[in-house]
């Protein structure tokens, strides 16, 4: 997935519509539209939402007007199933997929080290980007708190279903020769521009 800050400025600078899953999941479910409900019927178990429902979210958000000239596809296809529902519904279809690589090691950090702003939802890091005040956000002086699941166990626990799951995706678009590998360890500037340079208006129809 897409640091958020990184897929807000692509989708601004490329005029096309950032969708995440997670977005999905809250938009359909806070409307209680059909799907909504489903979804909420799984996820108030505990239980994993079906990729046929995903996928029935993600088709009706990119049928909308503002996504005819392309989207930015944030976290998701996650595993090969859904790889192979998104081919099968593109088509023809222009896609463009976008390897960000960050070793484990610095992942565990930026996730533990991790600070969100209770008021203004700005984010800061304790390792890479501290506030100037300890606890305190530069922008709106409200709180800074931790994510209550950025543990060791839970992200080292994500980790495990990443490489279990979602890096057989890499070979699966390398095959395909649709996989841009862009390094995540560089400036979140000079990640920025790797990125937008994979999506420039002549490479793109559909972001991904």
């Amino acid at each position: 997935a897409l640091p958020i800050s990184q897929a807000v400025r692509l989708s601004k600078e490329l005029s096309i519509p950032h969708i995440s899953t997670g977005d999905l999941f809250r938009e359909n479910i806070s409307k209680d539209t059909e799907l909504g409900k489903k979804a909420k019927s799984y996820t108030n178990e505990g239980k994993l939402v079906p990729d046929e429902i995903v996928l029935q979210m993600l088709f009706d958000r990119v049928s909308r007007p503002d996504a005819a000239n392309g989207y930015l596809l944030d976290g998701f296809p996650r595993t090969i199933p859904q790889a192979e529902a998104l081919d099968k519904q593109l088509g023809a279809t222009k896609l463009i997929v976008l390897d960000l690589e960050v070793p484990d090691d610095t992942i565990l950090k930026r996730a533990l080290g991790r600070l969100t702003c209770g008021s203004c939802g700005e984010m800061f890091n304790h390792h890479f980007s501290p506030p100037k005040k300890e606890g305190i956000c530069d922008k709106c002086r409200g709180e800074l708190k931790k994510r209550a699941d950025d543990t060791l166990e839970v992200i080292q626990e994500r980790l495990r279903v990443y490489h279990e799951q979602t890096k057989p995706l890499e070979s699966f678009y390398e095959k395909k020769g649709l996989l841009h590998r862009v390094d995540g360890t560089q400036s979140p500037d000079l990640v920025y521009q790797s990125l937008l340079e994979k999506l420039k208006p002549e490479n793109q129809k559909r972001g991904g």
